[in-house]
């Protein structure tokens, strides 16, 4: 699994080099003025196979700190308004409605302002070891032991620095020789005294975002219980004192990421059951009473209607990842193949609507089965059946067979309601049909 690099600017210019891995809900790391880039991650096979797990079921995105790595260096502006717009940037560039956040030391007050401005767009925010008070974030001894080096040697400072920070291991003598190439000392200050600084302390209680607090044990837990117990609906979680600050990158998986990953994965759309190969989810919908339509309309008004209906139809069914069948047209009934039984559903719902809001009311039914396509269309007794169910159903309604309920009843977000066995016209056996309940949507 190899990064994806892009590059977008930020509101005042400024250039951000973007790394994501993987596809799926975004969970978007905040950086530091000290945080490596993911090219410097991915050369450490622990850091690697860990990023590489997370993206997994997700798109794992970091970037480059402004004025830092591959981002533009030469910039003057840290302030918390700045940082914030550059988080805004790396946000629009994903195109993803919802996005979770991770939040590492320092970077704390940038998440929390983000999300608070934007409580529709964040949906978990993760704080580890990170404070809305930048002075309230932990520092060893060590740190405050080596901060004399800043001045008289900028280079020692930032080995010690990095060793420190990962442990005296190979990790930290890479990240060591990173941090010597990739930050200036000017840069390092200009950011520090502004992150030292920011205070959203006054945000906390306005944050909507379901929020997670991750401590280390063995650390003053006075801050971040103070942030959990400010957030509305916060939890607070230790962690191993073994574990360093860059635990997400070398950690052990189980003791370290794993609580991450359960938090992130809480409430996620249930998985839909497997549809077998060569299975088609079949949608076949069809306008009520189009005979007594057409005599009250006109024939001419009536297939006018009927034709801007089928065009909305095909629309909502693309929408939904199906694909309309050429072949068949609004009169006939339209009909449409999906391989997902929640898409599938959800599309037959929005048809609905549709025919209800032209004043076309429509039959509609779902079948899975096997189909045989040929020449734009598809024929085989799957079709038959879809097209047999949606005959059962009352105006505006959607009817399925057992065989989709089964598919479906852990991810539509919907109910169903027995309708019991059905005897379809030319059909030998004979079928247990459901209707679809919105109400219960989720």
């Amino acid at each position: 699994m190899q990064p994806q690099v892009r590059y977008v600017k930020s509101s005042d210019g400024t250039r951000l080099a973007v790394f994501t891995l993987g596809e799926g809900r975004p969970l978007v790391i905040v950086p530091q003025v000290m945080t490596r880039s993911i090219e410097g991650y991915m050369e450490i096979p622990e850091s690697r196979g860990n990023l590489e797990r997370l993206a997994e079921k997700r798109k794992v995105v970091l970037y480059d700190f402004r004025g830092v790595g591959l981002s533009t260096r030469d910039v003057d502006d840290f302030s918390l308004d700045a940082i914030e717009s550059d988080l805004g940037a790396v946000v629009d560039l994903l195109d993803s409605s919802t996005i979770d956040i991770f939040a590492i030391p320092l970077s704390g007050p940038v998440a929390i302002s983000f999300a608070a401005h934007n409580p529709d767009r964040v949906g978990k925010l993760v704080l580890w070891g990170s404070a809305a008070r930048g002075r309230d974030v932990p520092r060893s001894n060590e740190l405050r032991d080596i901060s004399g080096l800043i001045d008289s040697n900028w280079s020692l400072y930032l080995q010690n620095l990095a060793l420190i920070t990962y442990g005296w291991t190979e990790d930290g003598r890479r990240y060591a020789e990173s941090l010597v190439t990739d930050l200036t000392k000017e840069t390092y200050l200009k950011a520090m005294r502004e992150l030292n600084s920011a205070d959203v302390t006054d945000l906390l209680p306005k944050l909507r975002s379901q929020t997670l607090v991750l401590h280390r044990r063995g650390r003053d837990l006075s801050s971040d219980r103070e942030t959990a117990a400010t957030i509305p609906n916060a939890r607070m979680m230790t962690l191993p004192e073994s574990l360093t600050w860059s635990w997400l990158w070398g950690q052990n998986w189980d003791s370290a990421i794993a609580p991450l990953v359960a938090f992130l994965d809480e409430d996620s759309e249930p998985a839909e059951a497997p549809i077998p190969e060569g299975t088609a989810l079949i949608l076949f919908a069809d306008i009520a009473d189009s005979t007594g339509l057409t005599e009250r309309l006109g024939d001419g008004a009536f297939r006018a209607k009927a034709r801007e209906l089928d065009g909305a139809l095909r629309t909502v069914i693309r929408e939904h990842s199906g694909t309309p069948i050429e072949g068949k047209l609004l009169g006939d009934g339209v009909l449409a193949v999906f391989t997902s039984a929640r898409q599938a559903i959800e599309s037959a719902l929005a048809c609905g609507k549709s025919g209800d809001e032209a004043g076309l009311s429509l039959h509609l039914g779902l079948h899975a089965g096997d189909v045989i396509r040929e020449d734009n269309n598809i024929y085989g007794g799957a079709v038959n059946i879809a097209s047999r169910i949606s005959g059962f159903s009352a105006p505006g309604e959607v009817l399925v067979s057992d065989v989709v309920r089964t598919l479906a009843r852990t991810s539509a977000g919907v109910s169903f309601e027995d309708r019991g066995e059905q005897r379809l016209k030319g059909i030998s056996d004979s079928v247990r049909v459901w209707a679809v309940r919105e109400a219960e949507l989720t």
